[in-house]
């Protein structure tokens, strides 16, 4: 942000703020520096598609900051004991500004950028490094880099001499976006998609420009995907409103071949209070294996997902995850 700060030689108490910020911590191994959380980590959700979260229980009952989405309170952070000595802070542009922040507590502020994995990779890259330099965990921050890119590598690898348009077309539905949404809620540059070189029909015209976009369901019938993918994070609308009860209840959705002959299937939520980044790996082997059986042979999606998920936020929280969502990631979904 152009921004020159001060901060001290050695950092041991830190704050993180806004979408996504205590995720980056927590691949950095450097949750135990926290002394406080947005008010997100302390609600008891019946869902949570968070893998960090889960492997860090201890968030739900640490005091609280300010409320999500970076909308941070200076007179609850400076009633904090320990103090911090220093707030992580992405998206600086949203929420409470830092330099305002900064002023109004005496602590310094560090924005940084959530990134992505597709176009704004090196954001992400950067985002780590930065914070794994403050917090004396560079080696991790590196670590978690070249962790990511080498499976990224690997998938690329697979579908490599497979051109996109000779592939079977695909579509995802009901991804999240500042909250839940129903099947015509799509992402034209929705990493696995990416990854795999596979024909993503929202990645079409003007797509190519777009991230989270509403696709009319005519134009789904008209696509006629060959597969169906449906992001799990939808079931936060209720068994009535969800994408995969649009499926199972609209006689438009019916004539879809993908829906005919049983290819849709349920992967991990995308976004959650920002990316998981960790997740987006998982479904991407989940997805290689459905469309590409013969080169993801050596992939079991559940195990690989639990390796993932121990090397990234430190805990297989795989089952415990997917049992939130009723046991339906990474399987064929029941679309009559």
């Amino acid at each position: 942000m152009g921004r020159k700060v001060v901060i001290p030689d050695r950092v041991e108490h830190v704050i993180c703020s806004g979408s996504g910020c205590l995720r980056l911590l927590s691949y950095l191994q450097g949750q135990h520096m926290i002394v406080a959380v947005d008010d997100i980590e302390t609600r008891r959700n019946e869902l949570d598609g968070r893998p960090y979260a889960l492997a860090n229980p201890q968030f739900k009952t640490m005091p609280v900051f300010g409320q999500f989405r970076g909308q941070d309170n200076p007179e609850q952070i400076l009633s904090l004991s320990p103090q911090p000595q220093l707030i992580f802070k992405v998206f600086g542009g949203t929420g409470y500004d830092p330099d305002e922040l900064q002023t109004k507590t005496g602590i310094p502020v560090v924005v940084v950028g959530g990134g992505d994995l597709v176009q704004r990779r090196q954001h992400f890259q950067r985002s780590l490094r930065l914070m794994g330099e403050i917090i004396g965990k560079k080696e991790r921050a590196d670590a978690v880099v070249a962790f990511f890119e080498q499976a990224i590598e690997d998938l690329q690898s697979r579908t490599a001499d497979i051109p996109e348009d000779q592939g079977p077309s695909v579509y995802l539905g009901g991804v999240a976006f500042k909250g839940p949404h129903g099947f015509q809620s799509t992402e034209a540059n929705y990493p696995p998609f990416v990854f795999l070189g596979a024909h993503n029909l929202a990645h079409t015209g003007a797509g190519k420009k777009m991230t989270n976009s509403e696709v009319a369901k005519e134009q789904i019938l008209a696509w006629n995907p060959d597969y169906l993918f449906v992001d799990l994070s939808t079931l936060q609308l209720g068994e009535e409103k969800s994408a995969l009860h649009e499926l199972r209840t609209d006689p438009a959705y019916a004539i879809l071949k993908s829906v005919r002959e049983g290819r849709v299937y349920g992967v991990l939520p995308y976004n959650w209070y920002s990316q998981n980044f960790e997740s987006i790996l998982a479904n991407a082997y989940f997805i290689g294996k459905v469309l590409y059986p013969e080169r993801f042979q050596d992939i079991d999606p559940a195990a690989k997902a639990d390796q993932i998920y121990e090397f990234v936020v430190g805990k297989p929280v795989f089952a415990r995850m997917n049992a939130l969502f009723a046991n339906q990631a990474f399987v064929r979904l029941a679309v009559p």
